[in-house]
């Protein structure tokens, strides 16, 4: 009887100890839950030079209409001072971007009929900031396309004089500030590690009766922190009130240092 008892004792025993031993087996070959990868910022700014000619209509009050011929081919002679700067900040789908332009340029010819004029001479001092966001509807290992919205702040200044004729030693100067919404597509393709193409498209209102920018961009990847790139770029906006008239288009050959952190 006791050696029954003895028999049942170990046989109960053995029922306990291997399903707990079974349950760390299992525990032991499951696989661990692999962590997903949080998303962070990158950042790149690009300094770089727009070698952009100029060329429109300009108006002050009372004075006629002036026609302005800057070409980017002249920029040498025409461009006085610039300074130009994009940046822009990622997170997966999601960017905000940014972009600063300032530019002084000149332009001098003579009159058309010279009736009331022989000479006009024309100075522009345009600055133009563009801060806008965007999000990827394509996104892929060779490239991405975002549809994109901002705004940009412009604020120009005009200095026009005449020489000769009826206005002979007439200058006057103007400007204006005012703000337009933009919309469009940015995008960026990957032909190879090394080398991609970039551009964008955008268009807009506001204070301007119409303000467009379209640039294609090629460039190549020294390494994971710099690039450089050439490109195209043109940009144009028609702004008019209180017989101030701004209607111009810059538009050259562009150059850039895109640094990545």
């Amino acid at each position: 009887m006791l050696k029954n008892l003895k028999k049942a004792v170990l046989v109960c025993g053995s029922l306990w100890v291997i399903p707990a031993a079974g349950a760390d087996v299992d525990s032991a070959a499951s696989p661990e839950a692999t962590p997903v990868a949080a998303s962070r910022w990158t950042f790149s700014v690009t300094p770089y030079f727009w070698a952009a000619g100029l060329s429109g209509e300009a108006s002050q009050f009372g004075l006629p209409v002036v026609d302005m011929n800057a070409s980017f081919s002249d920029i040498i002679d025409n461009l006085d001072f610039a300074a130009m700067l994009m940046g822009e900040a990622r997170n997966g789908r999601y960017s905000l971007f940014g972009d600063l332009i300032y530019t002084k340029l000149s332009s001098g010819r003579a009159a058309p009929r010279g009736v009331l004029a022989t000479s006009v001479n024309v100075e522009a001092s345009t600055f133009a900031g563009l801060l806008g966001a965007g999000y990827s509807v394509v996104e892929g290992p060779a490239g991405r396309l975002d549809v994109v919205a901002g705004m940009r702040v412009w604020s120009v200044n005009t200095d026009i004089s005449f020489s000769g004729a009826f206005l002979d030693g007439v200058t006057r100067s103007d400007g204006a500030t005012w703000v337009d919404g933009l919309v469009g597509i940015r995008g960026k393709y990957h032909f190879t590690p090394k080398f991609y193409a970039t551009g964008w498209g955008l268009v807009g209102a506001g204070g301007a009766d119409i303000d467009w920018d379209v640039a294609g961009v090629l460039g190549y990847n020294i390494n994971e922190r710099f690039s450089a790139s050439l490109g195209y770029r043109a940009l144009g906006v028609n702004y008019s009130s209180d017989g101030f008239l701004f209607d111009a288009v810059e538009q050259g050959p562009i150059a850039g240092l895109t640094i990545n952190f």
